[in-house]
């Protein structure tokens, strides 16, 4: 399943063509100048689309949001972060500050930079799961969450080297709620609605791992398989992710925490491809 041979990056790419990275709220923190100068660099030569999580703010913002009853989880077994109101203008206070300060780092770097609020018409979500377990039992919840449905790119109009965009993942559904969305999901659907050949999902390890052993590189299949028998947590909503964009048109996922261009030579990280 590992295989340790790599390729290089597509070469058919027009200018316009992003790349699309996520953001783990858990990992910014740990992203030092070098990592900032690397994507800074990479730029200001093809346009960044980038998505940002919010879990490590959230948490930091007010105790409540790091308790169990925060998470719930739907009778599929799938988890989710339980969302109101409330959670929907907190989740747009840490954002703003989060990206006041990417921006800022980019921008330092020769790389203008601006925010959008996926839910400003870019990303669009259907009826969330409406059925919750809470303690122990199944019940009827008001969770203001939703998959994604569908991405229009239009917002994205200065898609061109040195502009970079970053997208807080939260969507409308079909009643006109602003929701909560998985931001690696947010991602891949942003990757597959601009034609990115590209997805990095920026995370706090360095490589898939299976049976206690780094993959460099995985089918979409082998990956789908695990996923499903073996992964848990976040990592099972990556490999997720990872099938949701390549089956949108993207040539390649890569999964790590090196500096972009790193992971994009396939010098570190997991490499995922259809085929």
């Amino acid at each position: 399943m590992s295989d340790a041979r790599v390729h290089d990056a597509p070469a058919n790419r027009n200018d316009r063509t992003p790349t699309v990275v996520k953001l783990g709220g858990s990992c910014l923190d740990d992203l030092g100048g070098a990592w900032w100068d690397d994507l800074a660099r990479h730029g200001r030569e093809r346009p960044l689309v980038l998505v940002h999580g919010w879990s490590k703010p959230l948490k930091r913002l007010h105790p409540r949001y790091s308790e169990p009853s925060a998470i719930l989880r739907d009778r599929y077994g799938n988890q989710s972060r339980w969302t109101t109101p409330e959670v929907i203008a907190d989740v747009k206070t840490v954002s703003a500050s989060l990206g006041e300060e990417v921006l800022g780092r980019l921008e330092r770097r020769g790389v203008l930079a601006e925010r959008l609020l996926g839910s400003d018409g870019l990303v669009r979500a259907g009826e969330g799961e409406r059925w919750w377990w809470q303690n122990k039992q199944l019940v009827e919840l008001d969770n203001l969450v939703g998959p994604i449905t569908g991405v229009d790119p239009a917002p994205l109009k200065n898609l061109r080297p040195g502009h970079a965009y970053l997208v807080t993942p939260l969507a409308r559904n079909t009643a006109g709620q602003e929701v909560n969305t998985d931001a690696d999901r947010a991602a891949a659907a942003l990757a597959g609605a601009t034609d990115a050949a590209d997805l990095v999902l920026v995370t706090d390890v360095a490589h898939l791992l299976i049976g206690g052993e780094p993959v460099r590189r995985i089918t979409a299949e082998a990956a789908a398989a695990f996923r499903d028998k073996g992964a848990t947590g976040g990592m099972r909503k990556k490999l997720r992710a990872a099938g949701e964009a390549l089956e949108r048109g993207v040539q390649r996922v890569v999964i790590g925490n090196a500096p972009v261009t790193e992971l994009l030579a396939a010098r570190t990280g997991t490499v995922i491809t259809r085929d």
